[in-house]
């Protein structure tokens, strides 16, 4: 265990992760939401949850830690590594593990290695629940295989290291999510038309009809709960992917629509009723409301 391991960002990801038994203790947590005297509470309460020691600045958070988990939302991840660089102790390790395009990871290294830390591109490859700590990781950067050390150490059992440079990991997970959230936006868009018509039975009917592995009905109840619940976020990340093919010349056009469709969905804020019928029941409801 690293003496003392920071954990910037303490939300689904953070909470999942520092949850398990063995970091009891061993971890110290700040998230930005402390800042706010309205959402202090809740957090707070989040850190108490999974046995961690909330602090109320990046900087105590990164006092004396060798290792720096990074789990942010994608549009602050960069500012937030500038940030750490400010206080990062000399050759801690920064482990990056949000959803942001390669560049993104190498403008965040250069800071952080400029100050004397050690940067970590890590990609996480799947949702972060049931999985925890066995959830997918992939790491690239100089200091990956000192990092996986440190990572198995804590607990993780499902992490791999890639390649010997920043952005290698994360431009598996952006390029892997133009399928992943597009099929996603396209479940929507597809379900919402079906339902508008009323041929949704008979729609997910022909689907199955051509793919067996597992029901329609439950894919596209499981890609519109994904999106209900965390829409803005992957928006954001498909922000990144966009930004990650536009640098590789590969224009983005359904990857800006994905992120469109995710923000539009995700923006609602609806809490996912149970069922693919009662999920489009409230997205039209909501589309009613919001027409009227």
């Amino acid at each position: 265990m690293a003496d003392k391991v920071a954990i910037i960002g303490f939300g689904e990801a953070g909470q999942a992760f520092a949850g398990d038994d063995g970091w009891r203790g061993e971890a110290r947590a700040y998230d930005k939401l402390t800042d706010d005297p309205a959402s202090r509470p809740a957090k707070e309460a989040d850190y108490r949850r999974a046995g961690v020691e909330g602090v109320p600045s990046l900087q105590a958070a990164l006092d004396g830690s060798e290792l720096i988990l990074s789990l942010v939302t994608a549009d602050q991840a960069e500012e937030v590594a500038k940030s750490a660089a400010r206080s990062i102790a000399p050759a801690a390790i920064y482990c990056d593990l949000n959803s942001v395009a390669p560049a993104t990871k190498q403008a965040a290294a250069e800071a952080i290695e400029r100050a004397g830390g050690r940067y970590v591109d890590i990609a996480i490859m799947s949702p972060v629940n049931p999985a925890r700590l066995a959830a997918p990781l992939l790491l690239s950067g100089p200091s990956a295989t000192e990092a996986h050390r440190l990572l198995c150490a804590l607990g993780f059992s499902n992490a791999r290291v890639i390649g010997p440079k920043v952005g290698q990991a994360s431009a598996v997970k952006m390029i892997r999510s133009v399928i992943v959230k597009g099929i996603e936006a396209l479940t929507a868009e597809a379900m919402l038309a079906a339902d508008a018509a009323g041929v949704a039975g008979e729609v997910l009917e022909s689907l199955d009809a051509s793919d067996r592995r597992s029901s329609w009905a439950d894919r596209a109840d499981y890609n519109l709960e994904r999106m209900m619940l965390h829409g803005l976020r992957r928006a954001a990340e498909m922000d990144e992917v966009a930004a990650s093919l536009d640098n590789l010349g590969a224009e983005p056009l359904l990857t800006r629509a994905t992120a469109q469709r995710q923000r539009e969905i995700g923006t609602l804020g609806l809490k996912p009723a149970k069922g693919l019928e009662a999920k489009l029941a409230q997205l039209r409801e909501q589309t009613k409301a919001d027409a009227a």
